[in-house]
């Protein structure tokens, strides 16, 4: 069919502004202190980039209707351009990313330093430190837990928590996030890495009318606050920071002070990530054998830490250490192991489904920031051995 068929069918429809429109109305539903946001607005100062990318228009656009007046785009950053000129990767995980935004954040004295992804669906995080005044970068689980911790006690204050509620966390993300939920009395739910697992859970909720989806989020910089969406989404990630930020700072707390409040409410919480990459024929044979070695040889200790269960995805079985027992996973087949550990820790392996790497996750519960990362540097390296 020609585009002109189409159009003269009715099947061609350019998505304009009403679709823009709705999407506006359908985050603001999700802002849950109005009036903080347009009180603190005035003076709280953000500086934004979109990294050459999609999120511009759409996250000032959404900053602006609810009250935010300070908001610095990095300009050199601001228009879309896909060769990506300022940057080596336009990725907010990377360092890198932010030099430019931090450079206009401290020239500017920005209370908060954000930058989306190319297509906006994931999110970077900077703050102050106030003890400090160092601009202190926040990670995907970090910035996951500070939007959920803060959705979680304000429902909770204003009568808006359901009582079915439940938040959702991909296998490799903070356990955190099971105190949280927790804390709140909501249901976790885990899935398999990837938001279309998330967003699967939220579409069952809906049809079965069981459940109402509170939260969810990954490790890899991806969130979703309301069911708008069936992906991860940055601008709504935006939005909910920068009014987390306006409540925080009416009790005179930045969010990386309100981030270590978390920390010493839950406990140090601290994940890593060693990603080995092996090309070409020779590199999958040497994946593929990583894999099932530890598969078919699971330690029983890993580091200092004792192995609880090991779960093996692939083969939808839970095996218990001690006892041997052996129970289902629950969840859909993938090539993916993982290890519970003692003492609130993690590991898990898996190879990428796009490149020729295979990735070794860990996470550990530390008595202080040095503590957890002291853990979790050893407990790395005791993952990377599993690749000898």
């Amino acid at each position: 069919m020609s585009r002109l068929d189409a159009i003269k069918a009715g099947l061609y429809r350019v998505i304009g502004l009403e679709i823009d429109d709705r999407y506006m109305e359908e985050l603001k539903k999700q802002v849950l202190r109005p009036d903080i946001c347009r009180k603190e607005g005035k003076d709280m100062k953000v500086v934004y980039t979109p990294l050459h990318g999609t999120g511009n228009l759409p996250a000032r656009r959404i900053l602006k209707e609810i009250g935010f007046e300070q908001v610095y785009v990095v300009p050199e950053q601001e228009k879309p351009d896909g060769n990506f000129p300022t940057v080596a990767s336009p990725n907010p995980e990377n360092k890198e990313a932010f030099e430019l935004a931090l450079a206009l954040a401290k020239k500017v004295g920005a209370d908060l330093v954000l930058a989306t992804d190319p297509d906006a669906d994931r999110l970077g995080v900077y703050a102050k430190d106030s003890v400090t005044g160092e601009y202190k970068s926040f990670t995907g689980n970090m910035s996951g837990m500070l939007i959920c911790e803060y959705l979680m006690s304000t429902r909770k204050e204003l009568g808006l928590l359901h009582d079915d509620g439940f938040i959702v966390k991909t296998i490799v993300s903070t356990n955190m996030t099971d105190l949280i939920a927790k804390e709140y009395n909501v249901d976790l739910k885990e899935c398999l890495t990837g938001f279309k697992f998330i967003g699967e859970l939220i579409k069952l909720s809906e049809q079965t009318g069981k459940g109402h989806y509170e939260f969810g989020f990954e490790e890899s910089y991806g969130c979703l606050v309301g069911t708008h969406a069936r992906d991860k989404d940055a601008i709504v990630a935006v939005m909910s920071l920068c009014e987390a930020a306006a409540y925080y700072r009416t009790k005179g707390l930045t969010l990386w002070d309100q981030m270590m409040n978390i920390y010493r409410k839950y406990g140090f919480f601290r994940e890593g990530l060693y990603t080995l990459t092996l090309k070409g024929f020779e590199g999958a044979a040497k994946i593929k054998e990583i894999m099932e070695n530890v598969r078919n040889n699971p330690p029983k200790k890993l580091g200092d830490y004792n192995v609880l269960e090991f779960r093996d995805y692939e083969n939808d079985v839970i095996v218990m250490t001690e006892t041997g027992e052996k129970k289902p996973t629950g969840l859909r087949k993938s090539n993916v192991l993982y290890f519970d550990l003692n003492d609130n820790a993690w590991a898990c392996v898996r190879p990428s489904g796009t490149e020729p790497k295979i990735k070794f996750y860990s996470g550990v519960k530390g008595s202080s920031f040095e503590d957890a990362d002291a853990k979790l540097n050893a407990l790395l390296d005791a993952m990377k051995k599993l690749a000898e």
